[in-house]
């Protein structure tokens, strides 16, 4: 991330040392590449950040839909252990000194597998 933002201030460095040129009249061609620069830095934005997580949002969705009991899971705080069972909300989770555990149904972080 930290790269990512070092390359984008150095780009846009460069890009601010674009100079109006001698005759005082502006001809317009540095709007152009600052325009296409703007679009490129979307673009990557977008398929840096903004792709992979709506990707992640939409397995997590799929997870937490999939989930039945007896699965074996891990909650967003580490918590293991199999489900007891579900409502729409909620889920209790046994663990492994046998006590149950209601949690909600979004913090499951990832099914085990058997």
């Amino acid at each position: 991330m930290k790269k990512m933002m070092g390359l984008m201030v150095a780009s846009l460095a460069l890009l601010s040392g674009c100079t109006v040129p001698e005759g005082g009249e502006e001809s317009g061609t540095g709007l152009i590449p600052m325009l296409v620069f703007l679009v490129v830095i979307f673009a990557f934005f977008y398929f840096v950040m903004v792709r992979p997580q709506r990707k992640r949002i939409k397995e997590h969705e799929k997870l937490v839909q999939e989930l039945k009991k007896g699965d074996q899971v891990v909650t967003a705080g580490g918590i293991y252990g199999t489900i007891e069972s579900l409502s729409e909300e909620s889920i209790v989770i046994k663990v492994e000194s046998g006590g149950s555990i209601r949690v909600a149904r979004n913090s499951v972080a990832l099914r085990q597998e058997r």
